[in-house]
């Protein structure tokens, strides 16, 4: 009987590929390009302590260059060293456990009865590869999801569209591998000032793709925090070309109703699995007759957190930012009742 290993079931938005995943995708995709070999290794499994998921990728070229983990840093230089001698992965894809010894487990440095259990793929650059991942890399370009399935026995790869995310299979019999990659979280912040400064960098933290939109460009040029994308365009337009999937949060965080409620009416229409929109508890009684006013259904209004973040007492900047996150994550994690009554207790003690 075969016998099928997969990752922990999790809400579809969980199962995401992680910025890092994302990067290896493409740097093989551009070794392939430039018309260098390589290798594509991706954790299929593990047992006990392990320092990375189940469906964490490396990357690998004959030069030694890596991109990825595997392991945190315990197997790579090992599985390096095989690599590119020859000893694995030659022609053809093949699995290899670590940690199955005690030996592997002291040489390695693995967590106390850690197994690691991986599939190496030998990439080369012929025009059938490079098309493979071009698929796989424009599909996250464009914030979809694709199912990639690699079987091991007759080595045949293939990949498709897929409209949600399932978690990785490794059918340890048949040796068939199907892993679904897709889109990072989102936050997509309406707004420059300081509040969204900090959000958006404890954002990055947490592995979100950060994009800010304001349509004041003056103000949007001072933002100055690495790795977040802007935008200088009105908010309704940018959500419909950037921000409209489940693994997007959109916040409003302008105070200027010009700006916050346009944005408001076009994220109140989308997918989106959080929106939310700054304000004094007065402020937000006026927004919602104004959105309704203005044709927002109440069934659609009745998604918005406002006033946005968790009720923890904040004030300044850092703590507002806080406040919003913590409620993202929440409804994020579908903890939301939860972290309020929790928050009831600590208010009530």
């Amino acid at each position: 009987m075969t016998q099928c290993y997969a990752a922990p079931k999790l809400d579809a938005r969980e199962v995401i590929v992680q910025a890092v995943d994302k990067e290896v995708l493409s740097q093989i995709l551009k070794w392939l390009q430039a018309g260098q070999s390589c290798w594509l290794a991706t954790v299929v499994q593990t047992w006990g302590s392990s320092p990375r998921p189940v469906g964490s990728l490396l990357g690998c070229n004959q030069d030694g260059q890596i991109v990825g983990s595997l392991s945190g840093g315990c197997v790579e230089d090992d599985l390096l060293e095989k690599l590119t001698s020859g000893q694995l992965a030659a022609d053809k894809a093949q699995f290899f456990a670590y940690g199955v010894t005690e030996e592997d487990t002291e040489k390695f440095g693995l967590p106390c009865g850690g197994h690691l259990y991986i599939v190496v793929e030998p990439q080369t650059a012929d025009a059938t590869t490079i098309e493979h991942f071009e698929t796989l890399n424009t599909a996250l370009q464009n914030r979809q999801c694709a199912e990639r399935r690699v079987d091991l026995k007759s080595g045949s790869v293939s990949v498709r569209s897929v409209e949600r995310h399932a978690p990785l299979v490794w059918e340890d019999t048949s040796e068939v591998l199907t892993h679904t990659y897709g889109p990072r979280f989102q936050l997509f912040i309406i707004g420059s000032g300081m509040v969204s400064k900090y959000l958006a960098e404890l954002a990055l933290m947490l592995d979100y793709e950060v994009t800010v939109c304001d349509p004041r460009a003056e103000l949007l040029a001072e933002f100055g925090v690495d790795g977040v994308e802007t935008i200088a365009d009105m908010p309704d337009d940018a959500i419909r070309d950037h921000a409209k999937d489940e693994s997007t949060a959109i916040v409003a965080l302008t105070h200027d109703p010009r700006i916050d409620d346009m944005g408001m009416m076009e994220a109140l229409t989308t997918d989106a699995f959080y929106i939310g929109a700054m304000g004094s508890s007065r402020t937000s009684a006026s927004r919602r007759e104004r959105l309704l006013a203005l044709d927002v259904s109440p069934s659609d209004l009745d998604k918005l957190h406002a006033p946005i973040g968790l009720s923890i007492g904040s004030k300044t900047p850092p703590e507002i930012a806080i406040a919003i996150l913590a409620e993202i994550t929440a409804v994020r994690k579908q903890r939301l009742p939860e972290a309020v009554e929790s928050l009831s207790r600590v208010s009530a003690g």
